[in-house]
């Protein structure tokens, strides 16, 4: 018997031909649509109808979607974020979801530390001046003269939390659920409310899930409360900040600056005004680039394909 397994994670697709024995050994046909960033309702639906599997990246999986898919048993979600995905509707439908949880945790609090440095030694600032010809010391700061505020303290939030500890930042957290109190005595956390992080901390790194109650989470109001020099950095997600109240803070001086390697509309729009505000540092929804993470993902998102599909995992020496 044979599956056809639609691949859309845009990151897996170039690697595809090192898995296609693996695929071909357990009669799968793989599906594979060119896709740039993610694939959109009305793409999926062209696409769905025939499907047994799904390994995907941020596609949106509506519920429209998987009602159209009447022989789809499995979507294996490559990376750890499924809120593209309707996960009540995958639920009532009986379609298996998986991930894989702290993927890519050391990565993106690498990529975390990567703006908070630029920002810190004004780095990408002084090496634009220096290429028009212009000898200027700008300003910096010490990490450890700062304060970091973790909104979101799960396996991202900890990996940065414990980053700033060897900076010897102080630290705040804040966190929906409760968060385990030996790591937080042990790296010196201080758990706050939101209010006293945003208007105390002059780092805010946003590392929570994308969900009904973080979307927007930071407007106008938190932006407002913030101090006039105050760095926000977001590797989560993009809908967490709302884009146009993020833009009227910048142009109006209410924030310091901000590094983004998501937004809410991705691939960032060639008109976005984030692109010709000087202070905002901007990439491509790229803070998970590790290859030693890519592989591990790699093989667990095919391994929780198969186990759906009762199908084996991948054995050891099967890759080349």
């Amino acid at each position: 018997m044979t599956c056809n397994v639609l691949i859309s994670a845009p990151y897996l697709q170039p690697y595809l031909d090192r898995f296609l024995p693996v695929l071909e050994k357990r009669g799968i046909t793989p599906v594979v649509p060119q896709v740039r960033e993610r694939l959109e309702e009305n793409e999926l639906l062209g696409l769905i109808g025939n499907i047994d599997g799904v390994v995907c990246g941020d596609d949106r999986f509506t519920r429209r979607v998987l009602e159209s898919a009447k022989k789809l048993r499995v979507i294996s979600k490559w990376g750890t974020g499924i809120d593209s995905i309707d996960q009540t509707a995958c639920r009532e439908l009986g379609i298996a979801l998986c991930n894989t949880p702290n993927a890519f945790s050391e990565p993106v609090a690498d990529s975390v530390f990567a703006y908070m440095l630029c920002f810190a030694r004004r780095t990408p600032w002084m090496h634009e001046a220096m290429r028009k010809g212009v000898w200027e010391k700008i300003p910096g700061f010490a990490l450890r003269e700062a304060t970091l505020g973790v909104i979101g303290v799960g396996n991202v939030g900890k990996a940065v939390i414990r980053r700033a500890v060897g900076f010897g930042m102080k630290i705040l957290g804040n966190d929906v659920t409760e968060v385990d109190v030996d790591f937080i005595s042990q790296h010196r956390v201080r758990m706050v409310t939101l209010s006293e992080l945003l208007a105390t901390a002059d780092v805010i790194s946003v590392n929570c899930d994308l969900n009904p109650t973080s979307h927007h989470l930071l407007s106008t109001e938190q932006f407002s409360a913030m101090k006039p020099n105050a760095l926000v950095i977001n590797t989560a997600r993009g809908p967490i900040i709302d884009e146009p109240a993020l833009v009227a803070a910048l142009q109006n001086g209410k924030i310091g600056g901000v590094g983004l390697d998501v937004f809410e509309v991705e691939p960032l729009p060639p008109n976005s005004p984030l692109r010709s505000i000087h202070n905002a540092l901007l990439a491509p929804h790229n803070a998970n680039s590790s290859p030693e993470a890519w592989e591990r993902v790699h093989i667990n998102t095919l391994n929780n394909l198969f186990n759906e599909l009762g199908l084996p995992e991948i054995a050891p020496g099967e890759l080349p």
